[in-house]
């Protein structure tokens, strides 16, 4: 007799979230910081004045990241529950039409329609707002929005993140601050645009250099900014 095993598939749409709250942190604890910390620097400012000001940049941030993904994916959520809201009152309305409305749906994609109408049956007599959420709507457990989970991890990862230059901040000599800063930031970030890429099935390379670039960009805008100023003073 063969037997049938069962075989687990991994995939990365349930790190969806998450992944793109952490990466989207660590990201931005890194390029605002380095780019705090080289604007400052070319602007003259003792290591120590740098320094403070890098730390008070990273609480200001995770902060910031943590109340602003938190009111973002709030909002998805309220929009999520909305609509899921007004499905189960044309359930409970018009149950005939919104099942012709799911077989509608699975024809589309490529069903026949009797075979379309007998699933939709079944489907809404196990769950009927599940099967609409998910075919309709677009709603997965999964894929459903977690405020609290982005917000502590948008916060985390800037926090992890901002340490880095910092860290590198306090280390190096104050004569080649900047360039300590800057070498050392573009190799965190493009370590971190690979471990994103890994993660999440992407493309390393294109990983790596999407966030470096990026990256380099902001430091280099800042500090002309920041040179600028300097002089000016």
């Amino acid at each position: 007799m063969k037997i049938s095993h069962h075989h687990p598939e991994r995939h990365r749409t349930d790190r969806i979230g998450w992944l793109r709250a952490a990466v989207l942190g660590a990201n931005d604890g890194i390029v605002s910081t380095a780019s705090l910390v080289v604007g400052v620097a070319a602007a003259s400012a003792s290591q120590s004045n740098i320094l403070l000001t890098g730390i008070a940049g990273l609480v200001a941030g995770a902060m910031s990241m943590a109340a602003g993904e938190y009111v973002s994916v709030h909002s998805q959520a309220d929009t999520e529950a909305a609509d899921l809201s007004r499905e189960r009152a044309e359930l409970e309305r018009d149950p005939v039409a919104e099942r012709r409305e799911l077989a509608a749906i699975y024809v589309s994609r490529g069903l026949a329609s009797g075979l379309a109408q007998q699933v939709a049956e079944q489907l809404m007599n196990h769950d009927a707002l599940g099967a609409h959420a998910r075919d309709e709507l677009g709603i997965s457990e999964s894929l459903s929005a977690r405020p609290i989970q982005a917000a502590l991890a948008s916060a985390a990862s800037f926090a992890v993140g901002a340490v880095l230059p910092l860290a590198v901040t306090a280390l190096a000599p104050e004569a080649g601050l900047i360039a300590w800063v800057s070498g050392t930031s573009l190799v965190f970030l493009a370590a971190l645009g690979v471990v994103a890429a890994r993660v999440g099935g992407a493309g390393i390379l294109l990983g790596a250099w999407r966030v470096t670039f990026w990256g380099a960009l902001a430091m280099a805008i800042t500090a002309a900014v920041g040179a600028l100023f300097g002089a000016v003073a």
